[in-house]
């Protein structure tokens, strides 16, 4: 599997797919609902080592860019419900996740991130276009920068 970093300029970046569901609290969410803002799609898993590594860098950056537009969603990736809860109590995590119990919404990222990369963090421009993804794990001046980038850029239906 390769790790790293991949980023897409404006001309050439693809819709982000219709991703959507259930909130490990049972609300029903749509990456829609983040539309204007720059979105951070994160796959994790209680399961999955790097993801607990990762999780206080996501926290302080879904904290410290959310005034400024910064939106987060998870996507809990093949995990039980008990064990997703305790793992957002401990880290905190300020942000939902939708369920993805049985993998299906990490495979209709599929185009964008691999299958059995866990955890992969994708970043969506205010115009819900996929500008962005990390796979492996991330770190916060990286996912800080990208947010900062995509932040700075022109805001829908300006030049």
């Amino acid at each position: 599997m390769t790790t790293g970093l991949s980023r897409w300029p404006p001309g050439q970046r693809a819709p982000a797919p219709p991703l959507r569901g259930r909130t490990l609290d049972g609300k029903a969410l749509s990456l829609a609902d983040f539309r204007g803002n720059v979105v951070v799609v994160n796959v994790w898993g209680s399961w999955c080592s790097p993801c607990r590594a990762e999780a206080p860098d996501l926290r302080r950056a879904a904290n410290e860019t959310r005034a400024r537009g910064g939106r987060f969603l998870g996507i809990d990736t093949r995990d039980n419900a008990a064990a997703a809860r305790a793992f957002v109590r401990e880290f905190a995590i300020p942000y939902p996740s939708l369920v993805d119990e049985e993998g299906s919404l990490l495979l209709s990222l599929r185009d964008t991130v691999p299958a059995r990369a866990i955890p992969s963090t994708m970043l969506v421009d205010r115009r819900g276009r996929i500008a962005a993804r990390v796979v492996g794990q991330v770190t916060y001046p990286t996912l800080t920068g990208l947010i900062d980038n995509l932040l700075a850029e022109a805001p829908r239906g300006k030049p």
